[in-house]
């Protein structure tokens, strides 16, 4: 049975106590149980590390993972969700690094690689724990136990697979290659990963001379911002077809050589140079110059101190010629290489080791960390005459994204894999997968793809997969291994783990007679492995082949737009190497989550809040939907705000849960008061002709249409807007313009229409947002579930909504867009005109005379006008008035400049085009009105450059104020005339709004007995005659007595409360009990007389009462008449009705006659003479004690007969019936009370021993009421 809905919702409880029922059914199992033998889809989960403890960029991702395959499964698919564990590289060995201490290779060396590997393995899964309970808490549904970790055997057996399918396609390449290194974890690093965290620093600028061999009096001039590459010099480059001078320095005398473009960067002026001689770059290859140490000398035998050549010298810095340090530049390695100056076999020369210490071949810098070194190079230059300039230049340079810690450019031997063939198969095979957003697929990655270089996997460390390579001492035999049963075969050692610590030992026979092989010291980059996470995840191909074969490419991936240069890359390169295909069909791209100040998220400076907290304080739901309604989704970067994630809280979760909680309220008023039990179905529901429920009914179609368009396109960023719009248009559109009928005071069959309509629109709401919002949604689902009709369901299990499948789109006739568009003309009317009530600060509680509703087509004014009564009733106007004649009204469009706008772009002319601007024409005005541009002394201006505002012609003759405002397509008028009358309802209104206000504070429900006392200071002013004018019309509205001050002394006050209106005190007190003294009733209430008729030889006697309510509904003597002849069945026979012997003409006066006896004949005067009796048939009375019976003067008694005529016509029990009618109070239910204090029920007993009684009358609150 569908259980009662608190008033108030503490969001992440609730999320916790759903948790526990996913845990108690095993629901996410169970999922994949039902969905077994559906068709499945494929979806890779980018394996994090667990060293750390998951943040906003972990929770962004993995939430639009969760949205989508809980999509995919309820869309009728089989998904597959298992977790992946990062579990090698850097972050792991960085972490012990700086536990243990260690600076270098010696140190590991010194414990030995067993006990190193054992030390990292010990916090590969530190934060595990954390994680998984983040993960969950988020309520995302995946695998753990089930999972894959890339340091498991089987999945390292496969990353060898891997390589060796490289290796054999001839793909792998041992070389010396410039790369990024980090000193700080002694390895080189990808492309990819040091441009992951580029960074503003201050390095030192130098230019230093290199003297010609030739002439020591002329220098070259070398600009460089690597100080510490200079030991390493071994030759100076030019750009061949740029111009350069022979140039003196007019204060120092000295002569130098450089590029003619960049004087600028030695001189300030012309004067401070003379130009000696101007030629082409060319003329100076070969050149020799005097070297600046002499560290390696011996290098000049092959070429090296000479001027070389390249086009990639630039004349837009430095001075045009550059130092080239071959083994600490990539074009340095590349030219020097050209010119044979380095042999590829050569000894390198790098005097710098893995941690950026110079060696001590170096003999002036020894033992210096690089970086450190630069300010000693300085001033050894300036000591030997070798410095002309020192300064500091800002540049963006890389970082260690692990150590965050300055990269080097280093050479470095490594094993490469060949990517630069196959760029035009990547590109051919990126351009088969989707992206979302489209752009990352055709600029950002397809950039990165057409630059795409070899691709270094080796890594000089320890805590990883090592690279399957046993060589020979000189590298000329090379066996790869692919397989543990291929390596123990070749060893002849049985083979368990593949960790360095378990195999380095491990030696082949040479088949070259070369002795014994030995494996390579490096391990695979771990991008390498989690670039083969598809294949090695499920130990293809050694295991699961069909399975992963069927299922690849994956139908889905999503990462951060990081990845474009990480797994989206390493995936790419090796799919399309293995199997000629992309790996991924569809992928979702999404930016960074950065702090609220737009910078990067940082621990040691805590500017953000923790995960956990907002979860705690707003739910999982609520960051889920503010994470996903956000730019972030659409490869933008999202600034985190706290107060975001609150609004989805007040704006869409408690307006959407109070909509849900408003139906379960008048379902079960339904079930108690009507004993109708309410139950769904959706093929069996009445179709409703209420044009509100056609419209939501049709808005919800289309938004289901619009769902699975969207979703099926994967753009979440389009899907989610939609569904936050529908809760705004479920709430405050449908349910608040329909909560009368919601709450059956348009009658049952009515009201369940509405109900049904409700019921539907949440249920099908729920099922559209559990992806997104799986909590609150299975929240409702487990209550609103009771009230689904069980032939209805479809599911064998339907014990949760995610087992549940999306909705369809019923039929094409569902969809009635004429309708949603008379809807959204109607919003779009009193939208416009709630946003004139602001702009003259005229609350809706206070009533204008008219609404004016202006457009040009008729059919538009039609749609309007069949909604009129929500127009007049949002707006709180009386009258609707539609026209298509807006100059009728005198309307002018005017414009005024936006001054800061087209000031900063105008300049000079925006003084000159401010007073064009103002001489526009309203015609000129409303075409710009239409297309959004207009050109003013040969200016185009638009939207954003101009304020349009209405003003009114006053010679149009229209009496009425209006004010006006208007959108695309329609104008509105508000005729804001002052009218006392309405003011005064207005004020009344305010009134109201504190009593009801108060009445919330004191947490009293309408059901709760009271009396409002209130005092108004000064007595008799404005505020004063106000309430006393309408103390009625707040009756109506309160249910409750409202008494002036003075609050009796017996009174139980509840709550009290002084506030200022309208310049007066208002004090108002609420006391228990409705307060009404009433005077004990001694005969009926109402005015009454006996008639006894004498018609016909036939002899009857009853009562006709005069009024009823007392003072309402008053006879006069026709209508005697009438009613006589209904009572007594005279079937409208002449009657004459007598006093005593005196017939009642028209001007007799019956109220004098009330409490009298008299006679009814056919015309003769009766012998009898009439006289006073009581009432001659059984009554009660009927005191009111807390509503307004409808249309009633005086809201006090009724009396009701309790037969008619003297012995007929008994009313039968209930007579509750009898009472709402007199009352004009039907559809209402009562409770009658045989005591004023509201505690001895009426029960079923005898008629009369009710005579002459008083009957308490008590109006039960409507659900929504209550």
């Amino acid at each position: 049975m569908v259980e009662a809905v608190p008033e108030s919702i503490h969001f992440p409880s609730e999320e916790d106590r759903i948790l526990q029922l996913w845990l108690d059914k095993d629901c996410f199992q169970e999922c994949l149980k039902q969905s077994k033998n559906r068709p499945r889809y494929t979806f890779y989960d980018g394996p994090p590390f667990a060293t750390g403890l998951p943040h906003y960029g972990h929770i962004l991702a993995g939430t639009i993972k969760d949205v989508v395959s809980r999509f995919a499964h309820q869309n009728g698919f089989h998904v597959e969700r298992r977790f992946g564990w990062d579990c090698h590289g850097l972050p792991v060995e960085y972490e012990i690094d700086k536990a243990l201490n260690i600076k270098g290779p010696e140190d590991v060396a010194k414990m030995g690689i067993a006990e190193y590997n054992k030390q990292c393995r010990s916090i590969v899964m530190r934060y595990a724990d954390e994680w998984e309970m983040s993960v969950r808490r988020m309520g995302r549904w995946i695998d753990f136990r089930n999972d894959y970790k890339t340091l498991y055997p089987w999945f390292m057996e496969t990353v060898w697979w891997v390589f060796k399918q490289l290796y054999d396609k001839g793909l792998v390449y041992r070389g010396v290659k410039v790369m990024p290194f980090s000193t700080a974890c002694n390895t080189p690093l990808s492309n990819f990963e040091a441009n992951q965290n580029y960074k503003d620093v201050q390095d030192p600028s130098v230019i230093v001379t290199f003297p010609l061999l030739e002439d020591e009096e002329v220098s070259f001039l070398a600009w460089t911002t690597t100080p510490w590459t200079l030991p390493s010099n071994l030759a100076l480059c030019v750009n061949p077809d740029l111009t350069y001078v022979r140039v003196k320095d007019n204060s120092s005398h000295k002569i130098y050589i450089m590029m003619e473009a960049r004087l600028v960067a030695l001189f300030k002026s012309d004067s401070e140079y003379t130009i000696l001689d101007k030629f082409p770059g060319k003329t100076l290859k070969g050149k020799k110059y005097k070297p600046l140490f002499e560290y390696f000398i011996k290098c000049q035998e092959t070429g090296a101190f000479s001027v070389v050549m390249d086009n990639y010298v630039r004349d837009d810095d430095g001075t045009g010629v550059v130092h080239q340090a071959p083994y600490f530049g990539a074009d340095d390695y590349r030219v020097c290489m050209d010119y044979k100056i380095i042999q590829r076999d050569s000894a390198p020369i790098c005097p710098v080791d893995s941690s950026g210490v110079f060696t001590a071949e170096v003999t002036h810098f020894a033992g210096q960390y690089v970086k450190d070194a630069d300010k000693n190079i300085i001033k050894w230059l300036k000591e030997n005459g070798r410095l002309v300039s020192s300064s500091s230049f800002k540049h963006s340079y890389p970082f260690c994204w692990r150590s965050d810690t300055p990269l080097i450019y280093k050479a470095v031997p490594s094993w490469f894999v060949r990517v630069e063939h196959m760029v035009e198969k990547l590109l051919d095979n990126n351009s088969k997968c989707y992206w979302v957003p489209e752009f990352v697929k055709e600029k950002r990655f397809g950039n990165w793809l057409r630059d795409a270089r070899d691709w270094a996997v080796s890594r000089n460390r320890y805590w990883g997969t090592p690279i399957p390579l046993w060589v020979s001492d000189d590298y000329e035999e090379v066996v790869c291994v692919g397989s543990m049963a291929e390596l123990e075969e070749l060893t002849g050692t049985k083979v368990s783990d593949l960790h360095r610590e378990s195999i380095d030992g491990l030696t082949i026979p040479s088949r070259c007679g070369k002795g014994q092989l030995k494996r390579v010291s490096e391990v695979f980059d771990c991008w390498f492995e989690s670039g083969s996470m598809p294949y090695a995840q499920v130990h293809y191909p050694f295991e699961n082949r069909r399975e992963f074969e069927d299922a690849f490419p994956a139908d889905f991936i999503a990462e951060g737009i990081d990845q474009t240069r990480g797994w989206f890359y390493t995936l790419l390169v090796l799919s399309t190497a293995l199997f000629g295909k992309p790996p991924f069909k569809n992928v979702i791209v999404n930016g960074l989550v950065l702090a609220s100040d737009g910078q990067k998220m940082s621990k040691r400076k805590k500017n953000y809040p923790d995960p956990g907290l907002i979860v705690k304080n707003y739910g999982a739901d609520a960051l889920r939907l503010y994470l996903i309604n956000s730019p972030v989704v659409r490869a933008e970067n999202l600034r985190f705000k706290e107060e975001g994630v609150r609004d989805v809280l007040k704006d869409v979760f408690l307006p959407w849960y109070n909509a849900y909680r408003f139906l379960v309220q008048n379902v079960q008023r339904l079930q108690k008061e009507e004993a109708i039990e309410f139950l769904y179905n959706e093929s069996t529901a009445s179709v409703s002709d209420n044009i509100m429920d056609k419209w939501i009914q049709s808005f919800t179609q289309s938004l289901i249409q619009f769902f699975r368009d969207e979703m099926g396109a994967y753009r979440l960023y389009t899907v989610v807007p939609k569904l936050v719009k529908f809760v705004d248009m479920l709430t405050n559109w449908y349910v608040r313009t329909n909560r009368r009928r919601l709450k059956g005071e348009s009658g049952t069959e009515d009201c369940m229409r509405a109900l049904e309509t409700l019921f539907s629109v949440l249920f099908s709401m729920c099922r559209l947002m559990a992806p997104f919002t799986p909590f609150i949604t299975e929240l409702m689902y487990q209550n609103l579930r009771h009230l689904i009709d069980p032939a209805s369901v479809e599911e064998k299990d339907a014990g949760s909504i995610h087992y549940l499948m999306l909705p369809h789109v019923r039929c094409t006739d569902s969809i009635d867009k004429r309708i949603e568009s008379a809807v959204s003309r109607m919003q779009s009317v009193i939208e416009l005109g709630r946003v004139i009530r602001d702009r003259k600060t005229l609350p809706v509680k206070y009533p204008l005379k008219e609404v004016v509703v202006i457009h040009q087509d008729p059919e538009a004014l039609r749609d309007i006008q069949s909604l009129q009564k929500y127009i007049l009733e949002e707006l709180n106007v009386r009258q609707l008035t539609l026209s298509t004649d807006k100059d009728k009204y005198g309307i002018r469009l005017r414009a005024e400049p936006d001054h800061m706008v087209l000031g900063k772009r105008l300049k000079g002319a925006f003084k000159s085009v401010t007073a064009s601007i103002k001489e526009l024409k309203s015609e000129e005005l409303e075409i710009f009105q239409r297309t959004g541009s207009i050109v003013v002394d040969g200016h185009e201006l638009l939207e954003d450059d101009l304020r349009l505002m209405y003003s009114f012609d006053q010679s149009s003759g229209t009496p009425a104020q209006y004010e006006a405002h208007s959108d695309a397509q329609v104008l509105v008028l508000l005729d804001v005339t002052p009218d006392q009358a309405m003011q005064d309802e207005g004020v009344a209104r305010e009134v109201i709004n504190r009593i009801q206000k108060l009445r919330k504070k004191g947490h009293l429900v309408p059901s709760d007995e009271i009396t409002v006392y209130y005092s108004s200071q000064p007595a008799g002013e404005y505020l004063d005659k106000v309430i006393r004018a309408h103390t009625d019309f707040i009756l109506a509205t309160t249910k409750a007595p409202l008494k002036p001050y003075p609050v009796a002394q017996s009174s139980s006050v509840i709550v009290q409360e002084k506030t200022q209106l309208k310049g007066s005190d208002l004090d108002l007190t609420i006391v228990r009990g409705s307060g009404v003294s009433r005077a004990p009733l001694t005969s009926a209430a109402c005015a009454f007389v006996n008639l006894r008729v004498t018609l016909k030889d036939k002899q009857q006697e009853g009562v006709i009462l005069l009024e009823n309510p007392r003072g309402d509904d008053t006879l006069d003597v026709e209508r005697l008449k009438s009613v006589c002849c209904s009572v007594f069945g005279l079937n409208g026979a002449p009657v004459t009705i007598f006093s005593g012997r005196t017939a009642l003409t028209a001007g007799t006066d019956l109220m004098s006659l009330s409490g009298k006896t008299l006679t009814v004949t056919s015309g003769s005067s009766p012998a009898d003479v009439s006289g006073s009796d009581p009432p001659l048939c059984p009554y009660v009375n009927l005191q009111l004690v807390n509503a307004s019976p409808a249309g009633a003067v005086r809201p006090e008694v009724a009396t009701l007969l309790l037969m008619n005529p003297a012995g007929k016509n008994a009313l039968l029990f209930p007579i509750c019936c009898e009472a709402a009618k007199v009352f004009g109070l039907r559809g209402r239910k009562l409770r009658l009370y045989l005591n004023e204090e509201l505690t001895d029920e009426l029960e079923a007993s005898s008629l009369h021993s009710l005579n002459t009684k008083t009957l308490y009358v008590k109006v039960l609150p409507t659900t929504a009421e209550a």
